[in-house]
């Protein structure tokens, strides 16, 4: 799909598999339902805060992007890499950016998710003052602050075009 097409609703996935294979599964539908927020709009508007807080599709795109680096590869699995200082948009970011960006984190999580032999082992260290969490913790978080921002993303495309679906 590219950014000029509009996707339309998509039901959440019909999976049956054990607990690894449901939740990432879950997690796939709703990235991709954040992805699908950038097709078929345009750049600007996409870039534009929709509220006043100064949330856009594409900031919400970049926050995500860095949650699934800082939780799965900085957290979980222990790798040295720099964590983004804020989600502020770059002149240079663009849909396209962002959305290779976002699948090239969440692929890189995935191959995480799929090496660990037990959900219930606890990270290298953790983004929050507490003890380093489980896999299963990460995975539920992740699929939760997801949703959440996949929901923030319905709104605001939906205030750009009128554009409604998951």
């Amino acid at each position: 799909m590219t950014n000029s097409e509009v996707r339309g609703d998509v039901r959440p996935p019909d999976v049956e598999g054990d607990e690894r294979t449901t939740l990432l599964a879950f997690l796939r539908y709703l990235r991709e339902a954040v992805v699908a927020k950038t097709y078929g709009a345009p750049e600007e508007a996409l870039r534009r805060p929709g509220v006043a807080s100064g949330t856009s599709v594409l900031g919400l795109l970049k926050h995500l992007t860095e949650v699934e680096r800082g939780w799965f590869a900085w957290a979980y699995a222990g790798e040295d890499i720099a964590l983004a200082e804020d989600d502020a948009l770059a002149p240079q970011d663009t849909a396209d950016s962002l959305v290779a960006a976002y699948r090239a984190a969440a692929a890189h999580s995935d191959a995480i998710v799929v090496t660990c032999d037990d959900l219930n082992r606890p990270g290298a260290r953790s983004l929050r003052e507490t003890a380093p969490p489980s896999m299963r913790w990460i995975l539920v978080h992740m699929i939760e602050e997801t949703a959440r921002h996949a929901g923030h993303a319905d709104i605001l495309r939906e205030r750009i075009d009128g554009a409604v679906g998951r």
